[in-house]
């Protein structure tokens, strides 16, 4: 095992490998308008294909967490063994199939290897970095932001090209960044042996104000998060549907707004050294929720400029917290379980993914869609009445 890892240069390597490998989450997404031509009659195919790799990444949280797989074994064998195979997977939705369940089923699995890849890749970082977690944080969702945000690029950069090449970049970046973190990363100074699983001893986790009001609120804040990103092509498509001048960028907006939270992540880590995770993480969480709210009257306004300012506000908030609340839960987990209680958090909070893509596609056929991205400020209301009441 290299040693280049050790000192300044581990958290960048994290970092990099993060988002390398989180590139293939949205990449169905990106290339969507290509994929519906091939079945046209899938008029949920969005939310269903977002949904699917929620469902497969809930999936692999959980196989994760029974089998305690990244408090075991080495972490960063985990994350290289997922890195590649979701690579593969992400390749199969190239193969020319005519039944939308293997897409479907393809996603799903792409989403399962991707437990081994987002959650443990903070475990690999709560291990190396136990002062100053939230900054550490910070820079790893950052990663995962910005990874999720780069489909959009590609499929921008590469429009001339079949949608291919986007899904093959992709698989090429995740496997890079699986070899990486094999290579020069080493188990962390701060790793302790893991246990078996314990369900009852992961909720216990749950009697701890600190960390339950933490887990509570991230269920809060991804009951937003993961349907904004699902559903901000949408928003811009109507956008320009609706004000013919726009001429707005679809790919490249997306890509420009959903890559703003990496900003606000690593600032979110930085702001929190100074005035403390949880109250960085409110502040953050209040306005996403606010932007919820106001989002009837931005898709509205005649200007373009006040409707891209507005959702570059909400890029920016929407991802602030997610980094303190990870670090939070880690910091207050059972120790010997920090892996998997970041892991079941984790689990919870994309099954909360499933529910919300889930409601905003069913609504979206019965409400006007100015109000439709309204229903998302229930997330942030509850996770900010979690984190008022257990700061009381």
């Amino acid at each position: 095992m290299n040693t280049i890892s050790t000192g300044k240069y581990i958290l960048p390597i994290i970092v990099i490998c993060q988002f390398f490998c989180t590139s293939l989450w949205f990449a169905g997404n990106a290339v969507l308008p290509d994929i519906i031509k091939d079945f046209p009659l899938e008029v949920n195919l969005l939310a269903n294909l977002t949904s699917m790799v929620q469902f497969g990444f809930i999936s692999g949280t959980l196989t994760f967490a029974v089998f305690a797989i990244s408090d075991i074994f080495p972490p960063s064998k985990v994350f290289f063994i997922c890195g590649i195979a979701a690579a593969l997977f992400n390749l199969a939705i190239c193969i020319e199939v005519s039944d939308v369940r293997l897409l479907l089923l393809f996603r799903f699995l792409t989403g399962f290897m991707l437990a081994g890849i987002y959650p443990v890749g903070m475990k690999i970082a709560a291990d190396y970095f136990k002062d100053g977690l939230g900054k550490s944080l910070g820079f790893l969702v950052g990663a995962l932001v910005l990874g999720t945000a780069f489909p959009h690029l590609l499929k921008t950069l590469t429009g001339s090209f079949p949608w291919e090449y986007v899904i093959y970049a992709t698989s090429c970046l995740s496997m890079s960044g699986a070899v990486i973190i094999f290579l020069f990363v080493p188990d962390g100074p701060f790793r302790v042996p893991g246990q078996k699983f314990n369900l009852q001893a992961c909720f216990s986790g749950f009697k701890n104000p600190d960390f339950r009001s933490a887990a509570f609120g991230y269920f809060g804040h991804m009951w937003e998060l993961y349907t904004f990103w699902a559903f901000l092509p949408g928003m811009l498509l109507f956008y320009n549907s609706k004000h013919p001048n726009a001429s707005l960028s679809v790919s490249l907006f997306s890509f420009l707004i959903i890559a703003s939270g990496a900003i606000s992540c690593m600032a979110g880590g930085l702001l929190s050294q100074k005035f403390g995770a949880k109250r960085i993480a409110t502040i953050a969480l209040a306005i996403s929720g606010l932007c919820c709210l106001l989002s009837s009257v931005f898709l509205s306004v005649g200007s373009v400029y006040a409707f891209l300012i507005f959702l570059f506000a909400w890029g920016l908030s929407g991802t602030a917290d997610s980094p303190l609340f990870s670090s939070l839960v880690a910091n207050n987990a059972p120790q010997q379980l920090k892996g998997t209680s970041l892991t079941l958090v984790n689990c919870i909070g994309f099954a909360i993914t499933i529910i919300s893509i889930q409601v905003i596609n069913l609504l979206a056929k019965e409400m006007n869609s100015h109000y439709l991205y309204t229903v998302l400020a229930i997330g942030p209301a509850g996770g900010l009445l979690a984190l008022l009441r257990d700061k009381k």
